[in-house]
């Protein structure tokens, strides 16, 4: 009777996760959809704002490691003189052995220096709105609007077992991670909050992380 019930008890937590899943993500789609049509005039007036008073490129194209390790082109708009510049600190040769074992939680990415932010640049991370182009890996299934952040591939290579549970899951525009101050330059901790989101996902956390989301983001202004 006991493995009946643990049997039964399994049955409804798959059937749960899976219609938690479903739904989120036609409310991905259809939320996605929307802001795009509702926002498309300021898409195209940062569009012409950046490609008028910073030239081209107006948007950055990024590879990151999403759902299942699957890699996908990021979309944003432009924020740097020259986003393609990015020096990233990975193991050096002979490889260290406490790589073998994931990446350490003391990793952290440093950038080029002589790249810095450009003034429509800076007021677009301000607010976030150099994210308004994932709408469109949202829409395409790359992305969740709620979710761990997208990892960069030479990093993912190096997770171990345990890290790589936080790719169980589409990267988000915005997250657990992200709602706690917590970005790339602090992997450990980044770690430590994906894998929660991934084992607690709800839609109670979801609608918690967009509440905390926008008024961060009000707070801000």
């Amino acid at each position: 009777m006991g493995m009946l019930e643990t049997a039964k008890t399994r049955s409804n937590y798959f059937i749960h996760i899976n219609l938690y899943y479903f739904i989120k993500r036609l409310l991905d789609v259809v939320i996605s959809v929307v802001l795009v049509v509702v926002l498309s005039p300021l898409f195209l007036f940062v569009s012409y704002y950046i490609g008028k008073k910073e030239g081209k490129p107006i948007f950055n194209r990024e590879l990151r490691v999403g759902k299942n390790n699957r890699t996908f082109m990021m979309l944003s708009f432009r924020t740097m003189t020259n986003a393609s510049r990015v020096i990233r600190q990975f193991p050096p040769v002979p490889f260290p052995s406490s790589w073998e074992r994931g990446v350490p939680d003391f990793f952290k990415i440093t950038r080029d220096e002589h790249v810095t932010f450009t003034e429509t640049g800076l007021w677009l991370k301000k607010y976030h709105l150099d994210k308004l182009p994932q709408l469109l890996n949202v829409i395409k299934g790359d992305m969740s609007l709620v979710g761990p952040s997208p990892e960069v591939p030479e990093i993912a290579d190096y997770y171990n077992k345990r890290q790589l549970n936080r790719l169980k899951v589409r990267p988000g525009l915005t997250g657990y991670a992200q709602i706690k101050g917590i970005d790339n330059e602090r992997h450990g901790q980044k770690i430590i909050y994906d894998l929660y989101y991934t084992q607690n996902c709800s839609y109670k956390l979801d609608l918690k992380i967009v509440f905390r989301t926008f008024l961060q983001l009000y707070q801000k202004k």
